[in-house]
């Protein structure tokens, strides 16, 4: 009974799929969150020399998880992807998973959280929540899906379809070097000495791979966006 009953709803997600590649209506999201679909964030070597140039540490928050132990990879469960006009998906979402950037200054702890991740294929553009913990600054404690990267598409989001039913679909994005929004937020965030400001400047962050595969995960992720504790 359960094989059939999971048989049929992999089908009937497929078929939705399916239908949503094929169909002209903006707007259409599709909740991927029950499903093996997952963004991949590696860090580049230049991005990790820069952490650790200013003693940050980065740590997977909410549905987020670490890849491995060197603490450059985080796995980012894709939550929703929604389809535009002209067959075109416009974004994908990764809603309640989080990295949080931490440093320790002077005995203080500061904090950037980005949470809630976009990635908006009209814009080119990677967004999340940015949450500051550990300033007097009066800079707005939390942004909402602020746009955090640009980036280059290295390959482009295919989608394959196998017998009977088998949908997978690829697709890595390259060259993630932040916005000036999210520059001024981790020099203010994290206290960084005004030099660094040209060090994140010339800083590629590295990778997104995205991978989905219509097949079900043992446990759907949380929908439910994450929020840092102030």
């Amino acid at each position: 009974m359960r094989f059939s009953t999971l048989s049929l709803r992999s089908v009937s997600i497929a078929a939705a799929l399916v239908a949503a590649t094929a169909s002209a209506h903006a707007g259409l999201t599709i909740p991927t969150n029950a499903l093996v679909a997952n963004s991949v964030q590696k860090f580049s070597s230049l991005a990790m020399d820069a952490f650790s140039l200013q003693a940050v540490a980065v740590s997977a928050l909410g549905n987020a998880t670490p890849i491995g132990d060197a603490g450059d990879t985080f796995n980012l469960p894709i939550t929703t992807i929604t389809i535009g006009s002209g067959l075109k998906i416009e974004k994908g979402d990764a809603r309640g998973s989080a990295l949080q950037f931490g440093r320790t200054f002077k005995g203080v702890d500061y904090a950037v959280t980005l949470a809630n991740f976009t990635i908006n294929y009209v814009s080119k553009q990677v967004l999340a929540d940015v949450s500051i913990k550990g300033t007097a600054s009066t800079t707005a404690s939390r942004v909402v899906q602020q746009a955090i990267y640009n980036y280059n598409t290295e390959a482009a989001l295919g989608i394959k379809y196998k017998f009977p039913l088998t949908i997978t679909a690829h697709e890595v994005l390259d060259k993630l070097f932040l916005t000036e929004e999210t520059k001024d937020s981790f020099m203010i965030g994290l206290k960084l000495p005004t030099y660094n400001r040209a060090v994140l400047d010339e800083t590629d962050f590295g990778t997104l791979t995205q991978d989905i595969v219509v097949k079900f995960r043992a446990k759907p992720v949380s929908m439910t966006p994450y929020v840092p504790a102030p």
